[in-house]
């Protein structure tokens, strides 16, 4: 019986210790994946390597998910966002990970991790040409490598991988053809190569994608024509903004809920298959050179709610009987050759619509329209375009002609032209394969991504509209124990949903009474605002009247961040709520990246944010968001009754009640309380400016003016660009007012220089040590 309990125990100790065995190896791949990601500051948590991966706190820019022991999800959005303004493949400092990252190594231990379903490393400033052997990946379903520095080709054994339905690799520098072989994926559904420099046309093979519901081609060079799409009948989403096409417009799948199709060179008129695509939310075919009428069906879909067709050369009138939907909200017609009179479901003063229609020749609004001969001129030019193209046919047939003679009089050269190709081919292997790595090709195409377009695509939780009983539950019907607290743009809660998140509750009441459509329109934009610094918006809840034809109340719905505000660190009296002069610089950056993200990341930018220190928040790692953020875009008259903590001490009259608008102005506030904390409300008005000015040059003057909790930590330099930068943003002319790009790169160039000076004193401290 001895042995039998002897087996017993070693087999229960066997499989005690395996489980802990597998745990072990998973934490030594992460913390070998750190390593390579040269520590960032968003895997500070794993710096204790016996810790388990599993229950790893997620944040908004890390999770670790399990099943089991087994890691299936791994979640990294890091901060290095800055492009260059010339990639040459080579590594940059303070840009990418430097010289010793090996993109080769890095992928071979990442495929290490083979219980992997979800990959998402975002802004971590990775480089080189992916590799093939991402493959390796086997049950990956989720890859998202956006916002890094990958170039070269897209690896094309990605489609030998089964199970993969969402690529998204935006924001990268890829610059080869858009891949041909897209219809050997088995389950792609999404697919993002947005903001690449990706050339050529776009293979038909895409056309046979059956299982693509979001494709997602912005902002490259793509060119030639849009092939056939019509098979991909799960299709909703359709983005070739910002590239070269040059084609007709074909017939579009009937499943689609948004096409983006403008700034192309797209000829042609519009289908009149268009008018039969139900779902259709969004379109947008603005900046082309489409002609013809539009098909008036476009305007009665019965889902349509944003139509913008602005720059083309569309012409002809549009009938009087056109009927418009009742969810369209938006309409651009402007700058075409349109004529008569405008429909009176296209009037702008009635049911709340927007509507574009200047630079045609309407008769409404003759003051903005061009004379009825200018378009009817257009017109005509365009039928001659019969003869001049005969004209074209004729000249055409007569050059190639004269290329045939000129073959045949150089046959004889045929040799010597061998030889020159073989030299030239010589060549060009030679520059091929020079130390670089990389055709000087590849090095000519690479280009700067603007970063704005890139974070747009972030990965953030998704946007949903909850019920008013939801938030009632979710708050204990708004009880007082979970007010946060109120201010002139509502009251704000926290609550807490069913599965246990917690979320901030921002009720705002409307001083504008809006229908319930020009609302949403509204909502839906705010929902697009996505960037790893703002406070992310989980979804609203309309308040409506009982006849749902108005609305006075609607509530945001925002992820809870716990740390407490800026201005309860600057002003607070805990000493575990202060902040190093390191740290302020990290919180001021923070806010500067999503400032402009606001200004420039949607179009038309969201410029009046009324910036505020008790705007910004901090996480438990003390990363900055920005909350608040974009409001004016539903509430515009809330802001004129609201005043700005801080700017007080500088407003002396009514005349700057106008600068209190801009946010390069406000973000000066922000920097002046970062600056002097607590005696900020100590001096007078007329002195602070002085002061700062002068406390940057003399120990006693700083000691008198500035925080006491960042004397000691910061360098000259390093104060000196910032309160140079701040008497800037505070400037009584706003054209002297630096771009809120230029505030940024100050701000980034300080903490570079404070990093010097701190390291070059903690050699000082080393040497006297010795």
């Amino acid at each position: 019986m001895a042995w039998h309990l002897n087996i017993l125990i070693m087999a229960t100790t066997c499989f005690m210790l395996f489980p802990r065995s597998e745990q072990s190896s998973q934490s030594e791949l992460l913390q070998q994946l750190r390593k390579q990601l040269e520590y960032p500051r968003q895997l500070d948590g794993w710096g204790n390597s016996s810790s388990d991966p599993c229950y790893i706190q997620p944040t908004a820019v890390l999770a670790v998910s399990c099943e089991g022991n087994a890691i299936t999800e791994l979640k990294i959005i890091g901060d290095r966002i800055t492009k260059p303004p010339k990639f040459s493949g080579y590594s940059v400092p303070n840009v990418t990970l430097s010289e010793a990252f090996v993109i080769d190594s890095f992928v071979t231990t990442l495929a290490r991790l083979t219980t992997l379903r979800v990959v998402i490393l975002v802004s971590l400033g990775l480089w080189g040409p992916l590799p093939d052997k991402i493959h390796r990946l086997s049950s990956l379903e989720v890859l998202d490598l956006s916002s890094n520095f990958l170039y070269g080709s897209i690896p094309p054994k990605l489609s030998v991988m089964s199970k993969l339905h969402t690529v998204t690799l935006d924001g990268n520098y890829f610059n080869v053809s858009v891949p041909d072989w897209l219809d050997s994926f088995s389950n792609l559904t999404v697919l993002r190569l947005q903001s690449n420099r990706l050339k050529g046309s776009i293979p038909a093979s895409i056309g046979k994608a059956a299982m693509l519901t979001e494709l997602a081609l912005a902002g490259n060079s793509i060119s030639g024509d849009i092939p056939e799409l019509g098979n991909l009948n799960k299709l909703e989403m359709l983005d070739l903004r910002d590239n070269e096409l040059d084609g007709e417009l074909p017939e579009m799948p009937t499943a689609l809920v948004t096409i983006l199709i403008s700034k192309n060179s797209l000829k042609g008129e519009i289908p009149e298959q268009f008018g039969q695509l139900n779902r259709l939310q969004h379109l947008d075919l603005s900046f082309n050179f489409l002609v013809g009428s539009p098909p008036e069906e476009v305007f009665s879909l019965p889902n349509i709610s944003y139509l913008n067709l602005a720059a083309n050369m569309l012409s002809g009138s549009l009938s009087s009987s056109l009927t418009c939907s009742s969810t369209l909200g938006f309409v651009d017609l402007s700058t075409n050759r349109l004529t008569g009179d405008l429909p009176a479901c296209l009037n702008g003063n009635m049911n709340n619509k927007v509507v574009k229609f200047d630079g045609n020749c309407f008769s409404a609004d003759p003051g903005h329209q061009h004379e009825a001969k200018y378009c009817q001129q257009s017109h005509k030019g365009r039928g001659s375009n019969k003869d001049v193209g005969l004209v074209v046919t004729v000249v055409g047939i007569l050059f190639i002609l004269l290329v045939l003679s000129l073959v045949l009089m150089a046959s004889n050269k045929r040799s010597c032209q061998k030889v020159l190709a073989e030299q030239q081919f010589l060549q060009k292997h030679k520059e091929d394969n020079s130390t670089s790595g990389m055709s000087s090709e590849l090095l000519a195409n690479a280009r700067c991504i603007s970063q704005a377009v890139k974070l747009g695509t972030q990965i953030q939780p998704s946007y949903r509209i909850f019920s008013l009983e939801e938030l009632k539950e979710a708050t204990k019907s708004f009880e007082r124990s979970e007010f946060l607290g109120e201010g002139a743009i509502g009251k704000l809660y926290k609550g807490k949903l069913e599965n246990g998140t917690l979320i901030a509750i921002r009720c705002l009441a409307l001083h504008q009474r809006y229908s319930i459509r020009n609302l949403k329109l509204r909502l839906d934009l705010l929902a697009k605002l996505r960037h790893p610094n703002l406070v992310c918006l989980l979804g609203h809840c309309i308040d409506s009247a009982v006849d749902e034809s108005s609305v006075k109340r609607v509530f945001l719905v925002y992820e809870y961040v716990p740390g407490g505000t800026l201005s309860s660190y600057l002003y607070g009296s805990s000493p575990e709520k202060t902040l190093k002069w390191c740290d302020r610089l990290q919180v001021l950056i923070a806010t500067a990246k999503a400032v402009h993200f606001l200004h420039t990341g949607i179009i038309p930018g969201s410029l009046y944010n009324r910036l505020k220190s008790p705007s910004i928040l901090l996480d438990e790692h003390l990363m900055a968001k920005l909350s608040d953020y974009g409001l004016s875009i539903i509430t515009e008259e809330i802001y004129k009754h609201e005043v700005v903590e801080g700017k007080r001490y500088l407003q002396n009259n009514a005349a700057e009640m106008e600068d209190s608008e801009d946010d390069v102005y406000s973000f000066g506030c922000i920097l002046l309380e970062v600056l002097m904390g607590p005696k900020l409300h100590e001096k007078g008005a007329p002195f602070v400016l002085n002061d700062l000015v002068v406390s940057v040059s003399s120990q006693e003057e700083r000691e008198e003016v500035l925080d006491p909790v960042i004397i000691g930590t910061s360098s000259h330099d390093s104060l000196s660009i910032v309160v140079s930068l701040m008497i800037k943003c505070l400037s009584a002319e706003s054209l002297t007012r630096p771009s809120i790009e230029e505030v940024l790169w100050n701000l980034q160039y300080a903490a570079q220089v404070q990093v010097t000076a701190d390291g070059d004193q903690r050699s000082e401290v080393s040497s006297q040590a010795c």
